[in-house]
Formats: structure tokens, sequence, C-alpha cells
């Protein structure tokens, strides 16, 4: 018999044994199809209940502090502590409902309904969170390297306006991108809120309006000090990324900060101990920025300035300046009083054990 038949039946009698043990395999990957499809079904049955059970609850507690509030200023002193008890216990309870909510999905906010609808962005394990947070943190990092080095490569390149608009729409990709991942992970129980999300809204919108600045007298004349502020800022954020990366780390192992924390552009309060180091840096770019303001209001009043952006840009600096300014003082006023008071009350209970022991 040829040899090529004989090789050909038992390449044959092989491919038949394999695919009846792969049979027997796909009989058991449909039995776990269908367990994973049953658990599934179980697991939002009992988010549901969950959600509804913290609602319900957050309902009846609002209905016992409204009865509670009736109850009048003046009572027995019994009554004033059990008030005072039961308030302490529904505050530890709405604590409790923050950690259950943790690992249940959330429902959108406004912004992330009009952007993405209804899709569910919750993230229910903390292996997924971190990855995504990471994940955050590398992707402005890596635009950050980018814009610094496209920036100092456009003051040497000075003929070609479609070159700098480059670097105008990475930026508004950049901040578009920042605010949908930001409120992803706010979500997903980060605590990044007020002035630095609103910053980046604001940016988008500057860095749009530069990218339809026509290329005029005005444009070329405000574009040299434009890209030395880019390259600042994006050097900036660079610094800040990876003293933050830093600082977030340890207080993280202490137990000092949320797991879901992470870096921004400004200030904050976590940050005090390298703020003779960030400070200078923050506000030598925050007057930059008001500077800005300054050349492009004067540069609106020119005679030879026909281009709506101009005005609108030096507004646009000028309330980011300002915004960023106020937020940073307040984060440093706030941490002074609040290190004073701690350092009062400190010495005064230091003062009542000396005069208790004597």
């Amino acid at each position: 018999m040829d040899e090529g038949l004989l090789e050909g039946e038992a390449n044959l009698k092989s491919c038949l044994e394999d695919w009846s043990e792969l049979n027997k395999e796909f009989t058991q990957l449909e039995a776990t199809h269908d367990h994973y499809k049953k658990v599934l079904e179980e697991l939002w049955d009992a988010q549901k209940k969950c959600l509804s059970g913290i609602a319900h609850h957050r309902y009846r507690m609002k209905q016992i502090s409204e009865k509670m509030n009736r109850i009048k200023e003046k009572s027995k002193p019994e009554t004033e502590d059990a008030l005072k008890q039961l308030r302490l216990e529904m505050q530890q309870r709405k604590s409790q409902f923050r950690e259950m909510e943790e690992f249940l999905p959330h429902k959108n906010g406004i912004y992330l309904s009009i952007i993405l609808g209804s899709v569910s962005v919750s993230l229910l394990n903390k292996e997924e969170k971190y990855a995504y947070k990471h994940n955050y943190e590398t992707f402005k990092a890596t635009v950050s390297y980018i814009s610094l080095a496209l920036s100092l490569v456009l003051m040497f390149v000075t003929e070609y306006r479609w070159f700098d608009a480059v670097l105008h729409f990475l930026l508004v990709w950049y901040y578009c991108t920042l605010t949908i991942r930001e409120n992803i992970l706010m979500v997903n129980g980060s605590r990044i809120k007020g002035w630095w999300v609103t910053h980046h809204f604001i940016s988008t919108v500057c860095a749009g309006l530069t990218l339809i600045w026509p290329d005029s007298y005005t444009y070329k004349y405000f574009r040299g000090q434009y890209l030395m502020f880019s390259s600042y800022l994006s050097f900036l954020y660079i610094v800040q990324f990876f003293y933050q990366k830093g600082a977030l780390y340890r207080l993280r192992a202490l137990g000092q900060r949320h797991d879901m924390d992470i870096t921004v552009e400004g200030f904050m309060s976590w940050m005090w101990k390298g703020i003779s180091f960030l400070l200078p840096f923050l506000f030598a770019g925050y007057f930059f920025q008001l500077y800005n303001a300054y050349v492009l209001y004067r540069l609106s009043q020119d005679p030879h300035c026909k281009e709506w952006q101009v005005l609108f840009l030096a507004i646009i600096h000028l309330i980011l300046s300002v915004g960023n300014i106020t937020t940073t003082l307040k984060v440093v006023v706030d941490k002074l009083r609040t290190n004073r008071r701690q350092e009062l009350t400190n010495k005064y209970r230091f003062n009542s054990h000396q005069k208790k022991d004597m």
C-alpha cells in the first residue's frame, strides 16, 4: 500500500481522536458557561437588592432625622445624650454605606451620560480600579512628555502653521480625554473634585480656541510666548507627577490616603511636606498665565487685531490663573489654620495634664 495513503489515514485517525477529545472538553465548557450565566444573573439580583436596600435605609434615616429636628433644643440631659448617640450612629452608618457602594455599580453623572449614554463604567474590584488609575497617571505623564518635546521643536520651526495645529489638536484631545477619564475615576471612588475638574473643562475650550486662531499678525506675535508657556506647563506637570506619585505611595502605605486618590495639576493638602519645593514652580506657572492674559488683552486692543479669539483667550487665561492662585492659596491657608489648631489643642492638653499631675 502507498506510504502516502497510510500516512493520510493515520493523520485522519489522529484528527478524529483529537476532535472527540475536544468535544468532551466543549461539553465541560458549556456546563461552565451555563454556571457563569447563572452566577451572573444572581450577581445582578444581589446588586439590585443591595442598591434598593441602601436607598431604603437612607430614606428611613432621612425620616428619622426630620423627627429628631422637631425635638426641642432645650430638653432633658438624657434626651440630649440619646440624640447625640443616635446622630453618631447614623453618621457611622453613612460611612458603612459608602464602603458598601465601592463594590456596587454607580450611575453615570450628567457629563458621562451625555458622552457615553447609559453604559456602565463601574469597576467592581480593587485590581481593576487600581489598573485604571495607573493607566490614567501613565497617560498624563506620556502626553506631557510629548507636548514638551513638540513645544520645544516648534520654537525652531516657524514656517508651517499646520505644525502648530498638531500641538493645539493634541492639547484639545488630551483635555477632552482627561475630563472623561476623571469622571470615570470619580464614579469609581476617586475624590478629585472642585476647581481641578473645572480646570480641565476650561482648558479644553482654551486649547480649542487656540487651534482655530487664524495665522495672523496677532497669532504670530503671541506664538513664541505661548510655546514657552506650553513647554513650562508640560515640564511642571512632569515634575509634579513624580513628586506626587511618591507622596501618594507613602501616604497610602501609612493608610492616610484613599487608594483612588490621583495626582492633580495643583496643590492639595496632602502635598504639604513638599510646599517649599512645589509652590515656587506652581506660582511661577500661575503668574506666567496671568501675564498671558495681560498680553492677550493688550493685543486685542491693537488696531491690527481682527480675530475675536484673542479677547476670549485673554479672559480664559485670566480665569484659569485666578482660579489656580486662589484655590492654591486657600489650601495653604486652611492647612496653616488646621496645623495651628492642632498645636493649640496639643498645648492645652499638655498644660491640663501638667496641672493634674501637680
